[in-house]
């Protein structure tokens, strides 16, 4: 597996460890629409949330806002339609943005709630 898969994957399951130690039941992981994903989809008080992890080492990784492209924010956007159409969800969504920023073995998370409006 390629080395920038690897930091991705351990960074949605830090991500996920974090969203369940804070009461987010997990619904799905890398959710596909076409071409379009969402690399989690979490519930809580009758709430979804869609969230983008980003993640990657202190020297490259810059602002977590500058992660996010438009045509990324579009894709999320397309892929979680595509979701509510199918679970027949027309109750609150969210849009989060986790970053996980790692420094050799340790990391730092961030959690951005309600990052793309």
């Amino acid at each position: 597996m390629a080395k920038h898969l690897q930091i991705g994957n351990r960074g949605e399951d830090i991500a996920c460890e974090y969203l369940k130690k804070n009461e987010w039941f997990i619904l799905r992981r890398n959710y596909r629409a076409g071409r379009a994903e969402i690399d989690v989809i979490v519930m809580k008080n009758e709430i979804v949330v869609f969230v983008e992890v980003k993640s990657g080492h202190h020297s490259v990784f810059g602002n977590p806002d500058k992660n996010v492209t438009k045509n990324k924010s579009k894709m999320l956007f397309l892929a979680a339609d595509a979701y509510q159409i199918k679970e027949n969800w027309n109750k609150e969504i969210r849009f989060d943005l986790i970053c996980i920023t790692f420094f050799g073995k340790a990391h730092k998370l961030d959690h951005f709630e309600d990052a793309f409006s």
